[in-house]
């Protein structure tokens, strides 16, 4: 007999995707992994509280809020430069190799997908999510020292504002199905933000 849940037990391989829209088509293009995982969190908003009705000294029927965006961060191991310029819209390095933050910039909208680890009566499966509208926030820039011989890992926060898309329905999310190995999410991932794996 299975068991009733699941433990959340991983995240791994964020991947990105250009987004574009025809009327109500969507498609995505130039799939490719956006840095390594460290951990993500997504908020969605919702518009109005609950709307409860009461019926016989109870609740007897409920009617939640509307999605009306979110916003998903995103820890990473660090982006590279190439990346944090497909993600910002960032113009061509200038002829001394200068890229320069300003009025060019030009965040686009980009699909967004990466891959959940579960856990269940000790077997392992792996989920892919994705966001398929999302358009990234500019990040903060920190580091700090060496601490003598010990390095301190410094990780990258990314943060970007979760929209539905131009799709009839409107979806903000999807969730793939599980899968018995990491590979096989992964290929199913790259699918949905129409790339191809090796």
């Amino acid at each position: 007999m299975s068991e009733a849940g699941r433990v959340l037990t991983g995240f791994s391989k964020p991947y990105i995707a250009s987004y574009s829209a025809s009327g109500t088509t969507v498609t995505y293009s130039n799939a490719d992994k956006l840095a390594r995982g460290v951990d993500v969190n997504i908020e969605p908003d919702e518009a109005g509280d609950a709307n409860n009705f009461y019926a016989d000294n109870q609740i007897a029927e409920s009617e939640g809020g509307v999605f009306t965006g979110g916003t998903v961060t995103l820890n990473v191991d660090g982006l590279h430069t190439a990346m944090l310029k497909r993600i910002l819209g960032l113009p061509t390095a200038d002829t001394a190799g200068w890229t320069a933050f300003g009025d060019e910039m030009s965040p686009p909208y980009l699909g967004l997908g990466f891959i959940a680890r579960y856990q269940s009566g000790g077997t392992v499966k792996w989920v892919p999510k994705v966001l398929p509208k999302v358009k990234f926030n500019i990040p903060s820039d920190s580091a700090a020292t060496q601490d003598g011989d010990e390095i301190e890992w410094q990780t990258q926060e990314l943060t970007a504002a979760v929209l539905r898309d131009d799709t009839e329905d409107h979806n903000w999310k999807y969730l793939g199905s599980e899968y018995a190995t990491e590979a096989l999410a992964e290929t199913a991932l790259v699918t949905k933000l129409g790339g191809t794996t090796q």
